[in-house]
Order: structure tokens, then sequence, then C-alpha cells
């Protein structure tokens, strides 16, 4: 293994076979490439070509008109062995092999849900959620996280298949990584699909204090898109959905800083670390230890002592990418065009999401393509999962899609708000239909 200069640990050398791999993004193009239509941003992904190849089926074709059918050519048979990656996990970059090498500092920033409404979070690249970071299935990803912060952080890659040491879990498959540290993650993008990834150390807080962001592997081959060669699609849309108590990040963040503050003055003085034990951090070298020292008196953080000290959460927001309506971001779609929607649950809470006014296809869940398409007008989304369904405009307007859970409709409790957004018909008036924009903060 190799460390850096502050001593975190790194990629064993013998995972990077040459020096002269080629790096396809550096750190300014994950910041620049947002405007050339690839997708590395926070926030709902919009391609510049805005025309469908989708046209209503007529009876011929398998449905009747006015009906949506199955277009030809959805074929996703099930193999029980398909789980096996394609690639070897703990396999190495070889020469010419591309890695697309990121940067990605974590930091405290304030971040506004709604006017009038601010939290501090802990961001990636000071964006909440962090830059969604967009490869082809089957290259390398080279990622440089930086704790900029004086907690410890990680970063998982979630449904991702890799070598263990990359997968980011705090002091299971690495120490977490400490303030001023650097962690170097390696990894072969693969499976193909929509997924995600975010801390996993303290993962209650940190979660809900941004540090999550969308990741998706696309297919290689134009060709494999199953989705996109049955339902032909140029624009789509990310979105992440979450929820915060701002009571409970606001203080904990706080408190967190506080203790975080001493720890750092104990780092700085070898006599102090002496003081460091299972009892001040619950870090311990094995279960054997953790139950010597129970044995020994030492009270987990669990029991009644310090049972009221962390209540769970009381969710008031609830959020489509970081921010809650009025705020979050249209979807536009033409008539005649498919638009494909990734919904991600980043959060801790179940989510049906409603479209009013169509069906749509559910056509991947957690990356994978279904059997076959299945058609909705609410799908539920749940906590650490992923959806990706097909719009297609068949009904010009201006329509609601929220999810329908009554609670994740308000901002602190107030209706409307929380987890809702428009899909909106750029060619709406061209059919005749004239709806005004309102926006409503409370009934």
């Amino acid at each position: 293994m190799t460390e850096d200069s502050a001593g975190a640990e790194m990629i064993p050398e013998e995972m990077i076979e040459s020096e002269t791999e080629q790096k396809s993004i550096t750190r300014r193009d994950f910041f620049s490439s947002a405007s050339t239509g690839v997708a590395l941003g926070a926030g709902l992904l919009l391609s510049a070509n805005p025309q469908g190849a989708w046209a209503a089926p007529t009876a011929k074709s398998g449905g009747s008109a006015g009906h949506a059918a199955i277009p030809p050519g959805w074929s996703n048979a099930f193999h029980p062995a398909a789980t096996a990656p394609l690639y070897p996990p703990r396999g190495a970059p070889k020469a010419g092999e591309k890695i697309h090498e990121f940067d990605i500092e974590v930091g405290i920033s304030v971040h506004e849900i709604v006017p009038g409404i601010k939290i501090h979070a802990f961001t990636y690249n000071g964006t909440y959620p962090g830059p969604e970071i967009r490869v082809p299935e089957g290259d390398w990803v080279l990622v440089n996280f930086t704790n900029k912060t004086s907690e410890f952080h990680t970063i998982h890659w979630h449904g991702i298949v890799l070598a263990n040491e990359m997968d980011g879990v705090p002091n299971g498959t690495q120490w977490g990584t400490g303030p001023g540290e650097t962690f170097k993650y390696l990894f072969r993008a693969q499976p193909a699909g929509t997924h995600f990834y975010h801390c996993h150390n303290m993962t209650n807080l940190h979660v809900q204090a941004g540090m999550f962001g969308a990741l998706i592997i696309e297919p290689r081959d134009p060709k494999e898109d199953l989705v996109r060669k049955v339902f032909p699609y140029e624009r789509e849309y990310t979105m992440l959905l979450s929820e915060v108590d701002t009571v409970m990040v606001e203080g904990q963040m706080e408190r967190m800083m506080k203790e975080m503050g001493v720890m750092q003055k104990m780092n700085e003085s070898p006599k102090l670390m002496k003081e460091m034990n299972g009892g001040m951090m619950g870090w311990f070298a094995n279960k054997k230890a953790f139950l010597d020292s129970v044995k020994s008196g030492y009270i987990p953080p669990y029991v009644a002592p310090r049972a009221g000290r962390y209540p769970a959460p009381n969710f008031n927001f609830f959020m489509i990418n970081g921010r809650s309506y009025p705020m979050t971001d249209e979807m536009m779609i033409r008539s005649g065009e498919n638009i494909r929607v990734r919904l991600i649950g980043a959060g801790a809470m179940p989510h049906y999401m409603h479209l009013h006014g169509h069906d749509f296809w559910h056509v991947c869940q957690d990356g994978s393509p279904l059997q076959a398409p299945i058609r909705l007008n609410t799908v539920p989304v749940f906590p650490g999962t992923t959806t990706d369904i097909i719009i297609q405009g068949t009904n010009p307007g201006m329509w609601h899609f929220h999810d329908h859970s009554d609670i994740a409709s308000t901002n602190n409790g107030i209706f409307p708000g929380g987890m809702m957004t428009m899909l909106m018909y750029e060619d709406a008036a061209q059919h005749g239909v004239k709806v005004p924009e309102i926006v409503q903060v409370s009934s």
C-alpha cells in the first residue's frame, strides 16, 4: 500500500500497472462538461436536442389509437448467472484503458432548500447533492477524495461491483478519511445503469446534510442500450429523492464540530492521544474487544443513559435534487417525444412518485432493465433503490409530478411543497392549452 503525506491509506500500487493510461476527464472537465450536454453536474440532466422519435402507436403496431403499446424489440431474458460482473473486480488498469479522474472535496457549506430555509451542509465540491458522475461501462474511475472538514468521511459507491477495499465503509473496508487526508478510490465502472454514491460514516446525519450524488454508468455499445433502442430519447432527467430534519442537522452538526475540535487538539498532542479509547470513540479492534469493554463497564451510546441525545429524525423538508417545491426544476417535453427520468432513493423514506395526466413505462430497477416494461402512473422508490421511467409526450399541458405521500408534499408541514415538480410541454400553446403559471406556497 502507498500513503499520502497525511497518512491516509491509498490504493495498492499493483492496482495501477502503467503511468501512461489515458485520463479522459480532468478536474476542469468535471465542472465544465455540463455545458456540452454530457452530464457531470448537480441537478437535472438536460441534453441539447429536444427531438424525440416516439409516435403514438396504431392498431397495426399492436395498440389501439391513443393507447400505448410496448414497441417491438424489448428482450431481456432471465439468466440466473447474470449477476456475475463483466470485469474482474480486483483487476487493474492496463495500458491504453481509459481512466476518468475526478477530484472530490468534502467541505461545509450553507445550502438553501427554499427561500428562507438554509442549513449548514456537508457538500461534495460545494453542491447539494454532489456532482453527477457519468462514465461508460468498463472504463476506469479514479476519485481523489479529500476531506476538508474536521469529521471523518468516506464515499460508498452504491450498486457498483468493485474491489472490497474500494467499497467506502469506514472501519470496515478502510479507515475513515480524516481531516486533511486524501483517499484514492479506483474501480471499473460496472454494471451499467442508474446508481449513486454517498458517505457511509454517520450516514443518518451525513446523507441528510448533503453527502450523496448520482453515478450513471452508460452501456459501452449504444446498440446494447435496450431502453434507448425501444424508446428512442434525447433528453433525460436525474432526480435524487431525499428528506431532511433541519432541526436535527443543525443541532448535530454544531455538536459534532465542537467534539471534533477537541479531537483535533488530541491529534496534536501525543500525551492526549493516549486517552483515546473505545469508550471515547466507540471504535474497537473486533467483536471480542467490544464485548470485553462492555463487561468492564463501558456503556454503549445506544442504551438508556444516552438514548435521548440523538433522537430519531422528524423530517420536515422533502427534496428533489436538494430543493423543495416551488424551487424544484421542471421537466420539459414536447408532443411525441420520449424522456427518460432516473429516480434515485437517496434518503431514508419511501416515496411514491405520481404523474398527472399520463401513464409512463417503468423500464429499469436498480440499473437493470426489467424483463418487460410495466405501465404505471405511480411508482414507489424505496431507500437505496433506483427506478428508471420513460414518459411519453401524449397529453400536452402542464402536469404535476410529485410524491403522493401527503407528508412529502409539504414544506415544514405547510401544503403545497416538498417533493413536487412539473412536466411542462414546450408546445402546449400550439395544441390550444393555456394554463397560467402560478406559484403557490400555502393552501
